[in-house]
Order: structure tokens, then C-alpha cells, then sequence
């Protein structure tokens, strides 16, 4: 099935009593991204922003430099999957050729089917100065993703990746049972909004590995912000790339892992206001 959640019989046992009814769940639905007639990879996702899934894939994985590098994109619905073809120049599709891994991810999966340490590990893109936050406005960003989750306020089981800027607010916002999806659909929305990422946050409601740093690298925001901790070697490559990695981030406060200077006081920005 092709849509984002399904209504699913169930038994349930509580208090040692028996009853029946429905839940509604996220669908999980193999996705290949095919270029000029070849497939590149297989992963799995939900059923839903396929068009930004395909493009920020495309992007994150440096496949493409540009959103105008994908001279056409075609989403197709087959009986077991879904298929989102792809046609670029042909100097993109020779270089796709001699990196292809006909991979096939799970749910999980970052940077499954990697076939060398080297390429697991590249460093990231270097993020310009960008824009600072006051933990005001991180804790405000993060506490508005909730309402907006709707496939997550429907199932409870599927991850979240957003932009925010202090002008905008939550300017994007796409859920994917992966973390990976959903932070590859929020690159391709921005990419093909023409958004520039430089004066706002990345927020995931998912922990923090180096994929994860990679792709919001990529995307170009200067501060990401999870809901949970990071990994020794997320903070490594947050520090090389000169993002600041925020973390831990509850109600109440949150953790900042790199390059702090971008979180500042409320005073302090007014101050360079004033000046």
C-alpha cells in the first residue's frame, strides 16, 4: 500500500482481559531510486514527500550538485514499491556509474552498503559563520515540532526533521520512519524552495550519528538540534565542519557539543543589535 498510515486490526490485553480494535500505523514501503535506467539504491521509507526524499537523497549523497542537475523526476507506483526515476546530464549519470552500490537499506539504515571506511567517514562540508541562536529561541524551535508531526500524532512511531529560522518559524517540516529519510526529505524541500539553510537550525527528533552531521553538512544550516545525544564521532565531524551540535534538548534546556559561540544570550544580541 502507498499511503503514509494504515488502520490495522489488533488484540488487546489489558488487565488480563482481552479486546478488539484498530491502530493506526505508519506504512513502510521500499523505495529505489533509479538514475538514467539504473538503480542506484532501495531503501526503505514512508510512502509520502517522495519528490524531496529523491531529490535531498540526491543531494546529500552527492550524486547531484544542484536541484537543476535532475532534468526530470517520475514517481512510480508498482505493485510492490515505488520507484522514483531520475534522468540527469550525462556527465552526472557517468559519475553515478562508477559509485553505484545497489544497495538495499532498512528502516535504520544511514549509510548502509558503504563499501569502504574511507567513504563512511568523509568529512563533511564546511557550513559558513551563519546565525546565532539564544536558548530561548532553540527551546521554542524545538517545542514546535510536536503539533506539526501529523503522522506522528496519528501513530507515534516515525521520525521528524525541520527547518527553522527566527523570520519563518518552522519553514519545513517531513516525517519518515527513518531518521535518514526524513532528514534527506527536508534537503530536498529546502533545495527545490531555493531556501537558504545558512540563517537557521536543523531539528530532529532522533539522536545524532554522523550521517546525520553529513547530510545537515550538506544541506548547509550551521546549528542542528536533537532531541537526543549525540555519537563521539557526530561531535568530531559537527567540530570539523563547523556546525554547532546541540543535543539532549528538553523543556527545560539542552547540551551544546561544538562550536558554542553560536548559542548566545538574549542580551547579548540585542546589544549587537543596538550597535
Amino acid at each position: 500500500m502507498h499511503v503514509p498510515v494504515q488502520a490495522i486490526d489488533r488484540e488487546i490485553w489489558r488487565d488480563g482481559a482481552a479486546s478488539e480494535g484498530t491502530r493506526l500505523i505508519p506504512e513502510e514501503t521500499p523505495l529505489a531510486l533509479t538514475y538514467n535506467g539504473g538503480t542506484y539504491a532501495v531503501m526503505m521509507g514512508t510512502p509520502q514527500n517522495l519528490e524531496d526524499f529523491a531529490v535531498g537523497f540526491s543531494l546529500s549523497e552527492g550524486l547531484v550538485r544542484s536541484v537543476d542537475d535532475i532534468q526530470s523526476l517520475e514517481v512510480v507506483r508498482l505493485d510492490d514499491g515505488i520507484e522514483l526515476r531520475m534522468w540527469l546530464a550525462s556527465e552526472d549519470a557517468g559519475r553515478i556509474s562508477e559509485r553505484r552500490r545497489h544497495i538495499a537499506g532498512p528502516t535504520g539504515c544511514g549509510i548502509c552498503g558503504i563499501d569502504s571506511i574511507a567513504e563512511a567517514v568523509r568529512p563533511a562540508a564546511v557550513v559558513t559563520q551563519g546565525q546565532s541562536f539564544t536558548p530561548e529561541q532553540i527551546m521554542a524551535a524545538m517545542q514546535a515540532i510536536a503539533p506539526l508531526q501529523s503522522i506522528n500524532l496519528q501513530t507515534r512511531a516515525v521520525h521528524a526533521a525541520a527547518f527553522w529560522s527566527p523570520s519563518n518559524g518552522i519553514a519545513a517540516l517531513r516525517e519518515d520512519v527513518g531518521r535518514h529519510n526524513a532528514l534527506d526529505k527536508l534537503a530536498g524541500a529546502l533545495a527545490r524552495s531555493r531556501t537558504d539553510a545558512s540563517g537557521g537550525m536543523v531539528l530532529l527528533t532522533s539522536r545524532v550519528s554522523v550521517e546525520m552531521v553529513q547530510k545537515t553538512a550538506a544541506i548547509g544550516a550551521p546549528v542542528m538540534v536533537a532531541v537526543s545525544a549525540p555519537t563521539a564521532l557526530a561531535v568530531r565531524t559537527a567540530e570539523a565542519a563547523g556546525i554547532t551540535l546541540i543535543a539532549i534538548a528538553r523543556q527545560d534546556g539542552f547540551e551544546v557539543f561544538s562550536h558554542g559561540g553560536r548559542v548566545v544570550a538574549r542580551h547579548a544580541t540585542e546589544v549587537a543589535d543596538v550597535a
